[in-house]
């Protein structure tokens, strides 16, 4: 077998296929790009007279992904109706290609759909299009679905999803042949009620992934309360605030493939919460990963994990609790990146029209200080109401940037408050190394199309480098957009994969050095709204042609510092924690 047969049998390719993207044609199924481990098959040239917006968004028709999101909207405007679902990039079969998972809505106590609906797994065909498998695969749903997280947490190499649902949610365990059963019973983690967002991370430092479920209002067909203009008796959908919070979830692992409630106990449970956003992020460097949750309504949660699994509520104290005026507001989606390279990660949160979005700067004191007015954040939000949104580095120049995906909660909106609109377009900004600048009108037609955009995942789905975009619409199709910039600047691709430490490696601290750019990135838990992400991190070398260096400290209980000098760019490379070389 000659080294190009063995390429195409391993990569699913067909001769046809692999000399099209050589010669710069694109199949009808929409091949831009093929990409392999070792090494990567540029994009077709593009004419000097064409530039191609920063993202592009790929029609049903190109990538085979015909699934529709249905809330089940009725008269009687139930809540759940309003916020939409999530989605998520996995590598589920482990071929070393991203795949897509989308969460539907479902039979529940105030909806019974016409016909069955049902969440979607898509298999990544390796070629720009994908394949429906979730008959196959056991992974449809048998609820109202809210959001889903990834992650490994019986440490066998297969990635797990936990989907989260009004009513019951459940754990999908991955079988490792292409299946999953459903192992909530014996798991223990079904968190009745309605929960929303929730992460994967190990909070207590044994190694293993435990979970955190955000938990939303005490709701239900019988408490659903009328919101509206009794005079007119125009109807629209509440705001959070005439519901009672609950209190969320914290699952301690077992390691045997069982989980311990342990919120109580570990100060979780002693703050109801309204919760949608949740992100795990070590906000002061202690070696203990800690928690903020975004509160509808209520102030935000910043669960300070003081070890010995004990949890303590400093939303207030840290200053992200309240807006400056001290109101609690409508946070949706959050996240945690370090976007002006000072070592300590700061915090984002989004929230409703009239509010402005928070961008809180670590002060390295356990304290924050909200810069979202003088980044100019603050006045593009103002009207804006936001959901999915994750600090990345889009076009790989090696500064965090930061995407926001946006559209009103309420779809009576329109004409009864001035200049907010139900369907809201979304916001892209870059990071100049001095702030961040809004390039949303200069980044593709997409950013001029209003959208009820709701949960946003984050996942490099043709292994060119350039990280994509998913994005799920309430009521409607998701919106996959192809990052076509990131491909312009050079990159490398870490899977990292924990032995000691947890095995997604989440809370490891990487720093590289290619000439005069020198970064760290650290990997937080989760982020955005309802959404997973691909769990590789993409660092941007920007024009440099040689990583200097890469050293990755593992998370604790391992703590492992390597260093690395012998890197590639423009490829993914695995590293295990523990072994010399790289993957």
């Amino acid at each position: 077998m000659s080294f190009a047969d063995d390429l195409f049998r391993r990569y699913g390719l067909s001769r046809r296929a692999f000399l099209r993207a050589l010669t710069g044609a694109t199949t009808a199924q929409g091949i831009h790009s093929l990409s392999f481990p070792c090494f990567a098959l540029p994009f077709p040239a593009i004419p000097a007279d064409e530039k191609l917006p920063s993202f592009s968004q790929i029609a049903p028709s190109a990538s085979g992904i015909t699934w529709t999101h249905v809330n089940g909207r009725s008269g009687e405007m139930y809540l759940p109706e309003t916020t939409g679902a999530g989605c998520g990039f996995l590598d589920y079969d482990n071929d070393g290609w991203m795949d897509i998972y989308l969460v539907n809505s479902g039979p529940c106590d105030f909806y019974t759909p016409s016909s069955p609906l049902r969440n979607a797994l898509y298999r990544n065909n390796r070629d720009g299009t994908f394949t429906d498998v979730t008959e196959k695969a056991g992974v449809g749903g048998n609820g109202y679905g809210q959001g889903v997280a990834v992650g490994d947490y019986d440490g066998d190499g297969f990635p797990d999803i936990y989907l989260t649902q009004y009513g019951r949610s459940i754990l999908y365990h991955n079988n490792g042949d292409g299946t999953f059963s459903d192992v909530t019973e014996k798991a223990g983690v079904a968190a009745p009620g309605w929960a929303s967002s929730a992460v994967w991370f190990d909070y207590d430092n044994d190694g293993r992934l435990d979970l955190f479920v955000c938990r939303f209002v005490d709701f239900s067909k019988t408490k659903n309360k009328w919101c509206g203009n009794r005079d007119t008796n125009q109807r629209w959908y509440c705001i959070p605030r005439v519901y009672d919070p609950m209190p969320c979830w914290l699952f301690h692992n077992n390691g045997d493939g069982t989980f311990s409630d342990v919120s109580k106990q570990s100060g979780i449970a002693a703050s109801p919460a309204k919760a949608w956003g949740v992100v795990a992020a070590d906000i002061n460097n202690d070696g203990w990963m800690d928690l903020f949750v975004a509160n509808d309504t209520l102030p935000n949660f910043l669960f300070a994990n003081r070890g010995k699994g004990n949890f303590e509520e400093i939303g207030l104290l840290s200053g992200v609790g309240f807006s400056a005026y001290g109101k609690a507001r409508s946070g949706m989606g959050v996240d945690a990146a370090d976007y002006d390279q000072d070592g300590w990660l700061d915090l984002f949160v989004a929230n409703v029209d009239q509010e402005m979005f928070s961008l809180y700067h670590n002060n390295k004191d356990e304290t924050f200080r909200d810069i979202a007015l003088p980044t100019g954040i603050g006045n593009a939000t103002k009207l804006m109401s936001g959901w999915g949104l994750k600090f990345f580095d889009y076009d790989n120049d090696g500064k965090l940037d930061l995407l926001l995906c946006n559209g009103h909660p309420d779809d009576k909106i329109d004409g009864r408050v001035d200049n907010v609109k139900y369907l809201e377009p979304l916001l892209l900004f870059h990071n100049t190394g001095d702030g961040l600048k809004n390039v949303s009108s200069e980044s593709g037609p997409i950013f001029s199309q209003p959208l009820a955009a709701r949960g946003m995942a984050l996942g490099d789905f043709d292994n060119d480098g350039a990280v994509d975009v998913l994005i799920a619409i309430n009521n409607g199709a998701p919106v996959l957009l192809r990052n076509n910039v990131g491909r312009t600047n050079h990159w490398l691709g870490l899977n990292l994969i924990g032995k000691k430490s947890n095995p997604d490696a989440v809370g490891a601290r990487i720093s590289y050095q290619a000439g005069d750019l020198k970064q760290i990135r650290f990997k937080v838990g989760g982020g955005s709204y309802l959404s997973s992400h691909d769990p590789r991190i993409v660092l941007g070398v920007g024009k440099h042609e040689k990583l200097d260096w890469l050293e990755i400290k593992w998370p604790q209980p391992s703590g492992l510092v390597q260093r690395f000098t012998d890197l590639p760019i423009n490829r993914y490379v695995k590293i295990v924690e523990g072994q010399s070389g790289w993957q």
